[in-house]
């Protein structure tokens, strides 16, 4: 039987094993033959699960060289494998005969091959030992040799048993992460409860180029603007219209309407903050967002009463001061932006239209928090990742300049003065060892607590502040020893085509260096 022939006997791309194996005598042992560069293989049928197409693939950092990457199968995470890289062969462009056999030997395994030739039966007379076996490939990966089968005088039996203990050694006694790590990952505790009492925690964000603000506990998520919106009938020029949300209605908001500013198109910058107010949540609509905030509750002063009254200025309620006073955020007041009658409109016509629809009521307190997780979701290279919220100190800004110290660690990029404290910084592409990019305006530096020294990281783009359920998460396959610690769990949105590896912060920075990230604390005046 031919690889086409097998395809063909199922619908989709994806071949079932058993649809290829017919009925044989107990001692006729059933092979799959494969093509890899310039050699013949065959893989004993037990252990091979389908083959497939090549799927589109995350790459994964601190991952073996031989990984090409994540995908997903049918809602599951698929380490893929290429054969060519882990045998030395020369590098090729994926084409149509390109296919993976997905073989499961206690953990689901893609690996690539050039060709699939078939599925046939073999008698014992026509396997034979591999002693006086001279090949590309080192005999103590081979259990066997087949002659004059599938139209090939020679074909070397591959044991992926033993190649992926070769291959993946150093893995092999890890132990699987704990019920705890795949529960979710604690929140580290913060030990200045005191320092943190005296500060606000804000999102800052910009319409219209002016920069505004709003409490980070009044912000349920930050997403992406959506492709669709639904018209509201007969809604306020600062209505958008609706957005679903996870099988949710959610009324939007242009704040650049609201506050009587020139409307604009949506880019890929523009985000949706959702803003939760009691059982109540609304999508406010902005230009981009800029950073997560903690400043001093000294830095912040009420609106003056004379300016509180104009109906311009009223949903502001706060003016936060940074910078010696050179920079003005101003802080939206949730409370008076959910009185605007228009809102309350939005509001009613969601409640509607939920009912017309059929989509389920909307979630709220512990019952939606039990079942699902809120991450800030990062961006490195072309990849995804996330970390839970409640470990993110703040998101700044990547200064001009960083300040270089002498001696100091190399993973430490610089250091900056946040706030008159010296914060260390760290490069997360060279962590994770990504390729070097220059330093642009999308990078931001996300400050994360680490045994009491806040320590920030350098990252592509902060894409979204997201919630997910979470039966979607599932343990990250183990592919090398610090990509295992690091990343433990992957969560896997498969009807949005997203894949995002979820860091555990308390490993970003071994308990060894974090010494060294102390004595930087005086660096600076």
């Amino acid at each position: 039987m031919t690889n086409t022939e097998v395809e063909a006997s199922r619908p989709t791309n994806a071949v079932g094993v058993e649809d290829a194996v017919t009925e044989q005598d107990s001692d006729i042992r059933q092979f799959v033959i494969f093509v890899c560069g310039s050699e013949v293989f065959a893989v004993d049928m037990a252990p091979v699960q389908e083959i497939i197409r090549v799927p589109e693939v995350v790459r994964v950092p601190l991952a073996p060289p031989t990984l090409e990457g994540l995908a997903n199968l049918r809602g599951k995470v698929l380490p893929i494998i290429s054969l060519r890289r882990l045998f030395g062969f020369d590098e090729r462009e994926d084409d149509d005969a390109t296919r993976a056999l997905v073989i499961d030997l206690g953990q689901p395994l893609g690996f690539v091959v050039d060709r699939v030739s078939s599925v046939i039966g073999v008698e014992p007379s026509r396997i034979e030992a591999v002693d006086a076996l001279k090949a590309t490939v080192k005999s103590d990966l081979l259990s066997g040799m087949l002659k004059d089968v599938g139209g090939f005088p020679m074909v070397m039996v591959l044991d992926f048993e033993r190649l992926i203990d070769t291959e993946f050694a150093a893995i092999a006694t890890l132990a699987r992460p704990s019920a705890a790590a795949l529960s979710g990952i604690d929140a580290q505790e913060d030990d200045d409860e005191d320092e943190s009492s005296d500060e606000l925690q804000l999102v800052s964000f910009e319409v219209a180029e002016q920069e505004y603000a709003i409490p980070i506990e009044s912000v349920q998520e930050i997403v992406q603007f959506p492709d669709q919106v639904v018209q509201v009938p007969r809604a306020e020029m600062h209505v958008l219209g609706l957005m679903t949300l996870r099988n949710r209605l959610l009324p939007l908001v242009s704040l650049r309407c609201l506050f009587g500013l020139p409307a604009r198109d949506a880019d890929e910058r523009s985000r949706i903050l959702v803003v939760q107010l009691g059982e109540i949540a609304v999508g406010l609509a902005m230009d981009c967002v800029n950073e997560v905030l903690r400043v001093p509750k000294s830095a912040v002063e009420a609106m003056p009463k004379l300016l509180a009254r104009h109906g311009d200025l009223s949903d502001i309620g706060e003016i936060c001061q940074l910078d010696e006073g050179r920079r003005l955020v101003s802080i939206l007041s949730t409370d008076n932006l959910f009185r605007d009658s228009s809102i309350r409109e939005a509001l009613t016509s969601v409640e509607d239209m939920q009912e017309k629809l059929g989509l389920d009521e909307e979630l709220t307190g512990d019952e939606e928090d039990d079942d699902e997780e809120q991450l800030v979701v990062f961006r490195l290279d072309k990849e995804e990742f996330g970390v839970p919220i409640e470990s993110v100190q703040e998101i700044v800004r990547v200064p001009e300049e960083l300040t270089r110290v002498p001696k100091a660690p190399s993973f430490v990029e610089g250091v900056i003065n946040l706030r008159g404290s010296v914060l260390p910084v760290v490069d997360q592409r060279r962590r994770l060892g990504l390729p070097p990019v220059e330093h642009n305006d999308r990078q931001r530096i996300m400050v994360f607590l680490l045994d009491g020294v806040r320590t920030g990281f350098i990252v592509d783009s902060v894409a979204e502040v997201l919630k997910i359920p979470r039966s979607t998460i599932e343990p990250a396959p183990q592919l090398s020893p610090e990509q295992a610690e690091l990343i433990a769990r992957v969560a896997n949105l498969e009807r949005h085509g997203r894949m995002i590896q979820l860091i555990d912060p308390s490993r970003l920075i071994a308990k060894d260096q974090r010494k060294d990230l102390e004595s930087l604390g005086k660096v600076l005046p």
